[in-house]
């Protein structure tokens, strides 16, 4: 009789990951890509630099791509703290806004890394998309939350194509205040509530024709309605 005692059971499907391990992982890569850029950086050279299996970092990241993405992420999150600039004085939130894009993008380093082009764009493209525009939403509330977000997410992108991916003369000339103070009306307008126009909101009320162009200011170009004739 085999006495012996049966293997455990392992789970199926892939480990999970480890948080540290992944952070080490992106530390390295950050470093390297640095140092030598994106096309002398190996994912051979960043595991032997963060002391693991070159495939940790193919489950983890999927590719080189996949990993520089998730180092470009990673200094996004490290200067545009979302929550952080959230959780201020509404009254201020479009400074912060304004501070949070320029002094991200006034980092050496950050400007170094997004020399990568596409592979940079996109990572920002996907950071202002799924992580601002989608929390800017969450915390405006309401029926025009997304147009608000939207306009914001605009202008803030405007900013950063302008004066740093693609800088014209006059905005890439602007110090961080001056960007904040040029920028910040149209950040505090594009933040502001919409107002329903008078005619949206007439025109679901009931009532005769000429009151709905009354209140819509347009009673003065109708012509008089006269009482039929007896």
């Amino acid at each position: 009789m085999n006495n012996a005692a049966p293997a455990p059971n392992r789970p199926r499907g892939r480990p999970r990951g480890n948080p540290p391990t992944r952070e080490s992982i992106v530390s390295a890569a950050r470093a390297l890509f640095l140092e030598h850029g994106y096309r002398r950086t190996t994912v051979r050279g960043v595991a032997g630099a963060a002391g693991v299996d070159p495939a940790l970092i193919a489950y983890h990241f999927g590719s080189k791509k996949g990993l520089f993405a998730d180092v470009m992420q990673f200094q996004c999150a490290n200067a545009l703290t979302v929550d952080a600039v959230l959780s201020g004085d509404p009254a201020t939130l479009p400074d912060r806004l304004i501070d949070a894009v320029t002094d991200l993008w006034e980092d050496a380093d950050f400007r170094q890394l997004t020399t990568r082009g596409e592979e940079a764009a996109e990572v920002i493209r996907e950071y202002l998309e799924r992580e601002l525009l989608t929390r800017l939403v969450e915390f405006l509330g309401g029926r025009d939350a997304t147009a608000r977000a939207t306009a914001v997410v605009t202008i803030l992108g405007g900013l950063i194509y302008t004066r740093y991916l693609n800088p014209l003369p006059t905005p890439a000339a602007l110090t961080p205040s001056e960007a904040r103070h040029v920028l910040t009306p149209a950040l505090r307008a594009a933040l502001a509530p919409r107002r329903r126009t008078v005619a949206a909101t007439g025109a679901g009320r009931r009532g005769s024709p000429a009151r709905v162009a009354a209140q819509s200011g347009l009673a003065s170009s109708m012509p008089p309605v006269r009482p039929p004739l007896s």
